[in-house]
């Protein structure tokens, strides 16, 4: 690819957007970023990835965290520091990637390269989703969709100016319920490539 692609892709918990990164990533021919980039900082800093693992897209804790002269004692808040710096090295650097959350859209805002996607779908296709990749009952899956996306609002509201799956601030929002997760990266790829 001859010319810088970002793509950001923000998700909505069961609409398979981890997959569609995945897709749209191996059929552009370019890096995807995601939980991979825990690994490289936890190897950079000399820390167990698992430390980091727990409060990685976690907002937070306000009663336990504080800052002091821009200096937070919060792992969350420090951990996602270290992301969005890794995350403006690499479009920096050049590279061509595909990121997945990790308030990449609201990051990497000024980068003319950036094409920013939020992926929502229908609640019940989203909890049958749930259930059969986590093998859980249906109000346990409905549990555990409601608990992901409140965490994933709060983070992305606080690392944030704008509202977590506010249309007005992606290039495109799309429901993967209508055309499934190989239906979806497919149309998203063709937008990337028109809007190269």
């Amino acid at each position: 690819m001859a010319e810088q692609i970002i793509i950001s892709i923000s998700r909505e918990f069961g609409t398979g957007g981890r997959e569609i990164a995945g897709m749209i990533a191996k059929d552009l021919g370019i890096a995807l970023y995601d939980r991979n980039i825990l690994e490289e900082i936890a190897e950079e800093k000399n820390t167990e990835i698992e430390h980091l693992e727990r409060v990685d897209e976690k907002p937070r804790n306000l009663l336990l965290s504080r800052k002091v002269k821009g200096y937070s004692n919060s792992m969350e808040e420090n951990l996602a520091q270290m992301q969005f710096e890794y995350l403006r090295k690499k479009a920096d650097s050049g590279e061509s990637f595909v990121v997945v959350g990790r308030c990449s859209e609201t990051v990497l805002k000024d980068r003319e390269a950036l094409v920013s996607i939020f992926v929502t779908g229908e609640i019940q296709d989203k909890i049958e989703r749930i259930m059969k990749k986590d093998s859980l009952s249906e109000e346990e899956a409905k549990a555990k969709l409601n608990r992901h996306d409140k965490t994933r609002r709060k983070y992305h509201n606080h690392h944030s100016e704008h509202k977590w799956g506010d249309s007005r601030y992606y290039d495109i929002c799309i429901n993967s319920s209508r055309l499934g997760v190989e239906g979806t990266a497919k149309l998203l790829e063709e937008y990337i490539k028109r809007s190269i």
